[in-house]
This record gives C-alpha cells, structure tokens and sequence, in this order.
C-alpha cells in the first residue's frame, strides 16, 4: 500500500448509504459522511489525488465533490472500466498505485485488475468476495475514513500527519 497515490470512490453505496431521496420537484438529496470528508481531505494533505467514478449523475455529488476538492469527477458512467484505464493513463500511474473502493457488481471490472481493492461492509457478497479489504463499517457510515487511514498508516507516521495537518488549520 505505500505506492498509492490515488483513491477512486463510487459513490451510492460508498460515499453514501446507498439510500435514494427524490423529491417531487425531481431534486436527488444524498447523505453524505463527515468523517469521509476528514478522511478525504487528509489523504489530499499526504499527498494523495481523489477520484468519483459514479454510474448516476447527481447535483448533490457535485457539490459535495467540489466542497472536498475532489481531483476528478466523472459521473453518469456506464463501463467504468473505461474512464478508470483512461484516468490511470492520463496521470501515468499503474494499477499497483491505485486504490478503489465499490460496493456493487458495476464495480468488478476495475476490482479485478488492481492489487488494493476495498468494499463497505455492506456491499454485495460479489464484491466482497473479490477485493482485498471489507471495512467494518458501511457505506456512508465511515468506510471511506476507515479505508484512507488503513492507506495512511501503511505510507507515512499518521499521527504526525494528523499533528501537521492541524497546525496548519485547514477543515475539510
């Protein structure tokens, strides 16, 4: 793990619980996780980039990706294996300096081609047969958090990153 240098997240189910809110206007609310943000924003200080691959498109993903500087966004995507290997060329980064995390069988093909491979505790048994870590907890609830300070324990002294990182006042 002490190669990675960019996280790539799903969103529903991840980012998220999973949970769908429409209203009647048709607007799309989504819960997200503070700790996930903290997480997030902590992995960008040790130097790590952030990527969503997400098959829905939603407004509240956007701005939620844009409060946490997210790296790259990409939304509405079918074959997300397609964007992944085109994302990875871009940045000149091999599969073994990749970590992704998903919760559902949209999310295999780019599981099955990297070495770190996450999944919330409650994503399908499909995917947790195949990654490398489940997370104690579930999506929207932690798993986001939980899985960069696994990464960041492994790359660096975390409890001197968290102790930079709040000398320098910066709230994700």
């Amino acid at each position: 793990m002490n190669k990675i240098k960019l996280i790539v997240l799903d969103v529903d189910g991840v980012l998220t619980n999973g949970s769908l809110y429409i209203g009647s206007d048709e607007t799309e609310y989504k819960q997200f996780n503070a700790q996930d943000g903290m997480g997030i924003s902590l992995a960008h200080y040790a130097g790590i980039y952030s990527a969503i691959i997400s098959g829905r498109s939603s407004e509240s993903v956007n701005k939620r990706a844009e409060e946490l500087n997210i790296n790259f966004i990409y939304q509405g995507i079918r074959k997300k294996i397609d964007v992944f290997n085109q994302l990875i060329s871009t940045l000149g980064l091999n599969t073994d300096e990749v970590c992704y995390m998903g919760d559902d069988i949209n999310d295999l093909p780019i599981i099955d081609i990297i070495d770190m491979s996450f999944a919330p505790a409650n994503a399908a048994e499909a995917v947790k047969e195949r990654v490398k870590y489940i997370t104690k907890n579930k999506g929207g609830n932690g798993a986001v958090r939980e899985m960069i300070e696994i990464i960041l324990k492994d790359q660096t002294d975390i409890n001197q990153l968290v102790n930079d990182y709040n000398s320098k006042g910066i709230d994700s």
